[in-house]
């Protein structure tokens, strides 16, 4: 029998090689060297995150957002998490350091500096 989650999604089997959430970051490389050639092991710090279909998880790709610097990867990152409707879970070691958010009852009356 299939458990249903909190959000109403049961759970289903998944084939080896699609269990897991595929997320690609990809840099570019045109333009270090004469076209048609590479600089091994060398890119820009600038290129696209795309996301890996997966029939398991319901998951088709999208187009690749582009990302212009390091600083950016995080949140393009996350946007297409998002735009996608994956929900992420808290590993054990950022629960150590990760509280949910607490409900507006409790945060009533505190103020900044009551924490």
């Amino acid at each position: 029998m299939d458990q249903v989650g909190k959000d109403g999604i049961a759970a289903r089997e998944a084939k080896h090689g699609e269990k897991m959430v595929e997320i690609k970051v990809r840099f570019w490389t045109d333009g270090i060297e004469e076209a048609g050639r590479i600089l091994p092991m060398h890119a820009w710090s600038s290129g696209v995150v795309r996301i890996k279909g997966n029939k398991s998880h319901s998951i088709a790709p999208g187009r690749p957002r582009p990302f212009n610097s390091l600083m950016e990867l995080g949140s393009v990152i996350e946007r297409v998490i998002i735009e996608h409707g994956i929900v992420l879970h808290h590993s054990d070691k950022t629960r150590k350091y990760m509280a949910d958010r607490p409900s507006k009852q409790s945060a009533k009356g505190k103020t900044k500096d009551s924490n």
